[in-house]
């Protein structure tokens, strides 16, 4: 089962990351694991991004996760972070999808002094639901899995007509 725990927005500054807004699925950790987990993955989130060019996107495994992150030109960023049977083509369109949105609905210059108190942005917990099952919410994952599908099919019915004519 694919699971994604985290989808964070922060913005890169010269010196450090600035965290603007978060969202967190960690329904899969007891009550008391959920703290120290949210924790660990903030610092991950904050490190990766720091550590990303401007303009770049890159995929790291970090233990049981993969932190999916992209900086855009203007230093907006974004982290994603799921188990490793989670889509990466999916992680990243999700992500850009989400940096897009933000950018309409969050003004750039309050992007440097704004924090997760200040910015509002409630669609960030809207995308962690919907793309929990990447193969409902990416319209290519369902598209594929179809063709996969159908392939199955082909090479059985072919398989069945090609036994009919060798007993003929």
């Amino acid at each position: 089962m694919v699971k994604l725990y985290a989808l964070n927005v922060l913005f890169k500054g010269p010196n450090n990351a600035i965290w603007l807004k978060s969202a967190y699925d960690l329904s899969a950790y007891s009550f008391f694991q959920r703290s120290s987990v949210q924790e660990f993955m903030a610092f991950v989130s904050k490190t990766i991004v720091e550590r990303t060019q401007t303009a770049a996107r890159q995929s790291v495994k970090e233990g049981e996760y993969m932190c999916h992150v992209y900086v855009r030109g203007d230093n907006l960023a974004g982290v994603l972070i799921s188990d490793h049977d989670y889509p990466h083509r999916v992680s990243h369109t999700l992500i850009t999808k989400v940096l897009d949105d933000f950018a309409l609905s969050v003004p750039a210059a309050s992007w440097p002094v704004g924090s997760e108190a200040t910015i509002s942005f409630p669609q960030l917990y809207t995308y962690l639901a919907k793309y929990q099952n990447p193969r409902e919410a990416d319209a290519m994952t369902k598209i594929q899995e179809e063709l996969d599908e159908t392939k199955i099919i082909l090479v059985r019915d072919f398989l069945g007509v090609k036994v009919i004519v060798c007993m003929s």
